[in-house]
């Protein structure tokens, strides 16, 4: 017999009982399935068997570790259809490329037409194993071998990535004969994954699925076509580069091409930056110049070098942040924890900035307050400014797209920019690196280099962080004249050097080390690089030190 402790509690199962099988007695505490468990804070699969002494607890969908399964376990469910609908001789390949809302993009190559009707075939096809629970069956390799199967199976980014692992042996997933390789784990069979729907976008496939705070609903999509077009635009520039996954970018550093990677990379980012300012000054009547963007975009280094485009076209920028028309420390609303909402729109002196704002327009001199983070108070410092014909402010914080914020302000004289770190590599072809955990990564380097705080507590409060963007910001990206992606091809490499340390900080009893060891994971598939040849005007210099503007 093995003993299990579940929720405080001590049960006894019969010698190779399966976490699955434990479940299955808790299932009903859950308004959702259970897809993982965590025994003696490690991460499990629900195939593995219950350890004699363990501790255990479950996760859903509404976890992000389970939502994560969820979301491999259905792309494995959509390329297992896409290769037994359309035919192995006609389809070439389907290559997985970012995230558009709700929902996964991704392209298949091959000498046949994409149209609605197939699509609605594949979604059948899915259905149909969805049905029949198939299960999805894990095996572990040599690694040689891996790249031997997968050289096979024609997907060559595998291939290619293998060649820099460091670890023996790879984990190998199969539905129904179908092999691929995920990084991270599944759900046990097809039954698990019920609420999924395809849509024709872009000409390619749209895997649409729920969201952790539903996990039984998939929305309608909403187009994004901005957003979808600036991915496409990265997607774009990691094939002219020839580093579009983890694998290329590792040969591109074994071969010692780095320098010019990053000078190549870092070059395609100004001429975007200088084609934005054109814009503006093409635009006399734009007088407010509006970025906002989530966490870890860069803002406040893409607004001095946007500064600097525009003082080469003969405009004088005057940088605003609007972090310091925060109301009093005292005065600011609370979230439903007791805690300080610093992302809440009502944090800001709304009426004050518009005041300001309108006087500047006009002509009059307005002085500037600035907040000081220490004390929690506004303060004024003689910072004063009056707009001449060539003057411009660029207004930085992240309510900047909303219309709330500068409600009084003429639409006219606006240009709005919405700028996010948009990840254009992926792991693989079928492995997408998620732009938040580049965000995450940035995020932790800088907190820890900046204000000493832990990778522990930047993983506790990113959720916080997330929901303020999904409710703050993400809402407002398409009401924009210009999007901004902020990401770097080569950055995961040289954020590596830094990140690692303090991850492995994360003590193995804590709620956060899950998440950090899926980081570390995440990392080890990159070679790393020194940030020695990094510019000290580039965006990522904002997280790792040594920029040239103070940030």
């Amino acid at each position: 017999m093995v003993h299990v402790t579940v929720g405080g509690r001590p049960y006894e199962y019969e010698d190779g009982t399966t976490l699955k099988r434990l479940a299955a007695d808790f299932q009903e505490q859950y308004a959702d399935d259970i897809l993982l468990a965590v025994s003696d804070g490690k991460l499990q699969e629900l195939y593995r068997q219950v350890r004699d002494g363990a501790t255990v607890s479950f996760l859903t969908a509404r976890d992000n570790p389970g939502m994560q399964s969820y979301q491999r376990s259905a792309l494995l469910m959509l390329l297992k259809a896409c290769y037994q609908v359309i035919g192995a001789d006609r389809l070439k390949k389907v290559s997985v490329e970012f995230s558009v809302g709700n929902g996964l993009y991704a392209e298949p190559e091959g000498e046949f037409e994409l149209t609605e009707q197939l699509i609605l075939r594949i979604r059948d096809r899915m259905r149909e194993y969805t049905e029949a629970r198939i299960p999805i069956k894990k095996r572990s390799m040599n690694t040689d071998e891996a790249v031997e199967l997968f050289h096979r199976h024609g997907m060559y980014d595998k291939e290619r990535l293998f060649h820099f692992r460091r670890v023996s042996r790879v984990n190998v997933y199969s539905l129904d004969g179908f092999e691929d390789y995920y990084y991270g784990y599944m759900v046990p069979d097809t039954g698990y994954i019920r609420y999924f729907d395809l849509k024709l976008y872009q000409g390619g496939i749209l895997l649409l699925l729920p969201e952790q705070s539903a996990p039984d609903k998939v929305r309608p999509f909403v187009p994004q076509d901005k957003l979808f077009h600036v991915m496409k635009e990265a997607d774009v520039w990691g094939r002219m580069l020839e580093v579009s996954n983890v694998g290329a970018l590792n040969d591109c550093i074994s071969r010692g091409q780095m320098n010019e990677l990053i000078l190549v990379q870092e070059a395609l980012m100004e001429k975007r930056l200088g084609d934005i300012a054109d814009q503006i000054a093409s635009k006399p009547d734009k007088r407010i110049v509006l970025i906002a963007g989530p966490s870890s975009s860069g803002k406040t280094t893409f607004s001095h070098r946007l500064s600097i485009q525009l003082r080469a076209k003969g405009l004088k920028p005057h940088p605003i942040a609007v972090d310091n028309y925060f109301v009093n420390r005292v005065d600011s609303p609370r979230d439903e924890d007791g805690n300080y909402n610093y992302e809440a729109l009502e944090c800001l002196d709304v009426k004050l900035f518009n005041e300001n704002m309108t006087e500047l327009l006009a002509g009059r001199t307005v002085e500037l307050p600035c907040y000081n983070f220490l004390t929690g108070e506004r303060e004024y410092r003689g910072d004063k400014l009056t707009l001449g014909a060539e003057d411009i402010l660029v207004i930085e914080g992240i309510h900047c797209l909303n219309e709330q914020l500068s409600f009084s302000l003429p639409r006219e004289s606006k240009f709005k920019i919405y700028i996010s770190a948009l990840t254009q590599l992926n792991i693989d072809e079928h492995n997408r690196i998620p732009t938040t955990d580049g965000r995450l990564l940035r995020r932790i380097v800088r907190d820890a280099r900046t204000r000493g705080a832990s990778a522990q507590a930047t993983i506790r409060m990113w959720p916080s962080v997330r929901r303020g963007e999904e409710e703050n910001i993400f809402p407002y990206q398409e009401d924009t004249d210009v999007m901004f992606n902020s990401a770097l091809v080569y950055e995961l490499a040289v954020l590596k050097q830094y990140a690692e340390p303090v991850l492995f900080s994360v003590p193995p009893d804590s709620a956060e080390y899950v998440e950090a060891k899926r980081l570390l994971k995440f990392l080890d598939y990159f070679l790393g690089v020194s940030s020695e040849d990094i510019p000290k005007n580039s965006i990522l210099r904002e997280f790792i030190g040594g920029s040239c503007f103070k940030v």
